[in-house]
């Protein structure tokens, strides 16, 4: 059986103000296009959809329209609600659009019932886990007071129990998680609770393939666990990456072979540094004028104008940083920079000890600062979930 895996298309996300959607409609052409030149059996969509709890109707249209043309192309979809969407609302009509080829899994407590799909080897039992929020479902899945990793091994335990009543099926878990070994982005948003937002790569043991969402680069874990990435990219960290796809085919016994398919970009991004004079004077930057870019100046006092006269060069830059070199001065990195990577926690406790002239919070008091974060991420996943 031959399978495309994607994810994150962040429907209706802008990047620095510019909106995606004629990037994220001509991925989704690319897409179908794919499905039909490659001759792909199903697609797999492994969560956030859209960027955001309630997207704007562009991006609902857009979701609609490459829906309509995967059913005309009657090819199988199984996609799952990431962290950034409303699971109620994409979840929204499943029934009747499962009757159509498109099943979407949003409910917790359906992780252990699949979409059966067949080829001429017999049965693919494809299993949907949608983004697990540990506050919110450790009690539906019985999985106690633990966290991330906790509801993956209690959603995958109900994965194993099904899958064992159909001797000699193969299986395809869909999941939106962080696995421990993925390289992250600045665009992700962070699912950190507890200290610890990694799960295993062995959660997912004794599947034949794990299609993962949530991180944004394209990346194997192990053979078998992989993440597809965004189809484009949401911040400059993510200049590097080469965007695209997996094709996986799943042989008569389990065999995998999986192959990387790119995707078409909109526009090159780039991170430039140095000082103004410099960035507007070098040839070899000639390259970059069509390009969008983040530009640190390392000027020692601020230039006049900079943003102006950057763009008389480079029409597209779109974020501009200012970190001053300072020989000799300690401290020198932007706050933004040193904050860079840091989970909510962290943050917390490393302003904590800033205001306290060093001294960090005690063990009592990072135990409360904890409970705030938990609590401030489970009403922002109550309310999204009740607008």
């Amino acid at each position: 059986m031959r399978l495309l895996h994607t994810s994150d298309w962040h429907l209706g996300r802008s990047f620095h103000r510019v909106s995606l959607l004629d990037a994220q409609r001509a991925f989704l052409h690319h897409l179908v296009e794919t499905v039909r030149r490659e001759q792909v059996d199903a697609v797999l969509v492994a969560g956030d959809v859209y960027d955001r709890a309630v997207p704007p109707l562009p991006a609902v249209d857009l979701f609609d329209e490459v829906l309509h043309r995967l059913g005309e192309l009657e090819v199988p979809t199984v996609m799952i609600s990431g962290n950034h969407d409303s699971a109620r609302r994409l979840g929204v009509g499943a029934g009747l659009l499962g009757r159509a080829g498109i099943h979407l899994r949003t409910d917790p407590e359906g992780c252990g019932t699949p979409v059966v799909l067949h080829d001429a080897h017999g049965e693919v039992a494809c299993y949907g886990l949608p983004y697990l929020e540990p506050a919110l479902v450790r009690d539906r899945l019985s999985a106690g007071r633990g966290g991330h990793t906790a509801v993956l091994t209690a959603a995958m335990d109900r994965v194993r129990a099904d899958l064992a009543t159909r001797p000699g099926a193969r299986s395809v878990v869909l999941a939106h998680a962080f696995v421990a070994g993925g390289q992250a982005s600045e665009s992700e948003r962070d699912i950190t609770v507890g200290g610890v937002a990694s799960v295993p790569a062995g959660v997912f043991d004794g599947v034949d393939y794990a299609a993962l969402g949530h991180l944004h680069g394209c990346q194997t874990i192990t053979e078998r666990v992989r993440y597809s990435g965004s189809p484009l990219a949401y911040s400059f960290s993510e200049a590097a990456q080469r965007k695209g796809m997996w094709l996986i085919d799943l042989g008569p016994a389990g065999e995998l072979a999986a192959r990387r398919l790119d995707v078409p970009r909109p526009r090159a991004i780039a991170r430039l540094a140095g000082q103004l004079e410099e960035l507007l004077a070098d040839p070899e930057l000639e390259r970059h004028t069509e390009s969008w870019l983040e530009v640190t100046l390392t000027d020692a006092e601020r230039p006049a104008e900079p943003m102006s006269r950057l763009a008389e060069r480079f029409p597209h830059v779109l974020s501009l940083v200012f970190a001053p070199e300072r020989s000799g001065e300690a401290g020198g990195e932007s706050y933004a920079s040193r904050l860079r990577g840091r989970d909510d926690r962290l943050i917390t406790e490393e302003f904590v000890a800033h205001v306290r002239g060093g001294r960090g919070p005690s063990e009592a008091e990072g135990a409360v600062l904890l409970s705030a974060l938990e609590d401030v991420r489970v009403r922002e996943s109550t309310s999204e979930v009740a607008r």
